[in-house]
This record gives C-alpha cells, structure tokens and sequence, in this order.
C-alpha cells in the first residue's frame, strides 16, 4: 500500500508504518523561531494507507536547535 499527498509517502511495508518527507533545502525557522525545520509534512495530512478499514493520518515535522 502507498499514498502520496503533495510532498509525503507513506506506506506499510513488513508491519511498519514507512514515512517518507522530502528535505528542505535549507533549514528554514520555525514559527516560534526556536527551532529550524528540516522537513514537514505541514500540517496531519490524510492518506490512503489503511488500518482496520480507516484512513491513517500523518503529521510530520523534523528539526534541529540552532546553535547546538
């Protein structure tokens, strides 16, 4: 099983959830300004993965604290 929204994959392979989430280009910072993002899903994004019938949903975000 694969789903694709418009920058996330996510499938099931071998009894795990595999999520995939391009990189940015650069680190770019948060909101809040306390973190840098190095890849988002943006937001919970639906799939077309499937549990027990149901739609599996997604967020994703990967960071790194500046400076350390």
């Amino acid at each position: 099983m694969t789903a694709t929204t418009k920058t996330l994959t996510a499938a099931i392979e071998d009894g795990f959830l595999v999520i995939r989430v391009p990189l940015n280009p650069a680190p770019t910072r948060s909101t809040t300004g306390k973190t840098m993002v190095v890849a988002s899903s943006h937001g919970n994004n639906q799939t077309e993965v499937q549990v027990q019938g149901q739609s599996v949903y997604v967020g994703v975000n990967a960071y790194i604290y500046p400076g350390k």
